[in-house]
């Protein structure tokens, strides 16, 4: 018999989203006629703008002509589209041969498990988006199991009294990778650049990579606030970044991100990690959607970019209602000015207690904090991801 990976048993219940889904789904089963509301998952609703869906629909139906015909493309992308966001995202920071096309995020987060492998030690920000813990244990990064914590896997506390950044100093334990994601999923928070470059510095000093989560860095809108880690001097030496298409232009369904690995970036023994992860990239993947990848570079123009403009401030919008509704009610709420997600407090009520009070007497859904890690336990994450009539609903329901 074929054996199971043992590190499968390792892993929480389930996955946080399938156990609210089944949740909402035991309620419908109860009271069938309750229209839900979700203000739970971070997937974006509105429409594609036309600029960007031109650029889809001329490369598709290209594809159905024996000149525009592709097949195969590059594994790392296509130059066009990382000359693009290496010019227009990250105004020259970074080279074009840095920057690697995919399919999602969440994908190359779990690739990069594969570059690391088993032995090393991860940090996570608690509370966290749960993937890089999850991929984490999938991979064998746990040793001994004992009930929620994991010996080679390190949680460092992020708490309101320190707007949700970690206390770096002499007594964090030992780590090799540390995953940040900034503006944080799910707290909202947002670093300044003195943060961030206390955070660089720091994990330079440790010897270890920063592996640097910014798929909402579109959502700050303080032009002090960098949008990329490679604005921190020193970065580059330490620092891959993930970014993607999915919050800031709706290509949550079309699947298109990036992922930047300097061409200087090390391993102790010398070899570079980006021919490393070049290697990963075409043994494991195919490329992205050559469809998606013409969606990206119509993005990147100055139409396009205009267009994830008013896509992102009417996402901020809904935020900014959420947020004045549930601080005029007395709520202590986090987050929602510089990203889509607020975390609100839940005094006197467990992060689930919460959840089902939301659930069974206004018929909304959430997502409990403590999904995110036990630094979440107390809260609930509010997504600002949806129609406004349907935030505006919510806000009715909650009167």
């Amino acid at each position: 018999m074929v054996k199971r990976n043992p590190h499968m048993s390792k892993l929480s219940g389930s996955y946080l989203f399938p156990e609210v889904k089944k949740r909402a789904r035991a309620l419908l089963e109860k009271t069938p006629e309750a229209k839900l509301i979700s203000l739970s998952i971070g997937d974006t609703t509105e429409q594609l703008p036309p600029f960007v869906t031109q650029s889809l629909v001329q490369k598709a139906i290209a594809m159905g002509t024996a000149s525009g015909y592709e097949g195969y493309g590059a594994e790392q992308g296509l130059d066009s589209l990382r000359k693009s966001i290496s010019e227009t995202y990250y105004k020259g920071l970074v080279a074009p041969e840095e920057v690697f096309i995919s399919d999602g995020a969440k994908c190359d987060i779990a690739r990069l498990q594969m570059l690391f492998g088993s032995d090393v030690i991860t940090a996570v920000q608690d509370p966290a988006y749960p993937v890089y813990v999850d991929t984490s244990v999938i991979m064998g990064q746990t040793g001994s199991h004992t009930n929620s914590y994991y010996d080679r896997l390190v949680y460092l506390p992020c708490t309101a009294e320190n707007n949700f950044f970690p206390v770096l100093d002499e007594n964090t334990p030992p780590f090799d990778l540390l995953y940040f994601c900034n503006p944080n999923n799910p707290t909202g928070a947002v670093c300044t650049k003195q943060q961030l470059q206390k955070l660089v510095d720091f994990v330079k000093e440790r010897g270890a990579f920063l592996i640097y989560d910014a798929a909402y860095s579109v959502y700050i809108q303080d032009p002090a606030l960098p949008r990329t880690i490679f604005e921190i001097p020193g970065a580059k030496d330490v620092a891959i970044e993930i970014n993607s298409f999915s919050k800031i232009i709706g290509f949550t369904g079309i699947r298109l991100s990036w992922t930047v690995i300097p061409k200087d970036l090390r391993f102790e023994e010398g070899p570079s990690v980006i021919t490393d992860w070049n290697r990963i990239m075409t043994t494991c993947f195919n490329g992205a959607s050559i469809i998606a990848q013409h969606g990206g570079l119509g993005a990147l123009t100055p139409e396009g970019l205009k267009e994830i403009d008013t896509l992102v401030q009417f996402y901020l919008g809904n935020a900014k209602l959420l947020k004045d509704h549930f601080t005029q009610s007395g709520y202590e709420v986090f987050g929602g000015t510089h990203a889509p997600y607020l975390f609100v407090k839940t005094p006197h009520q467990s992060s689930w207690e919460a959840f089902d009070h939301f659930l069974y007497k206004y018929n909304i859904v959430t997502t409990p904090g403590s999904g995110f890690g036990p630094g979440g336990e107390g809260y609930l994450r509010l997504s600002a991801f949806g129609k406004r009539a349907t935030i505006e609903e919510a806000l009715s329901r909650l009167n």
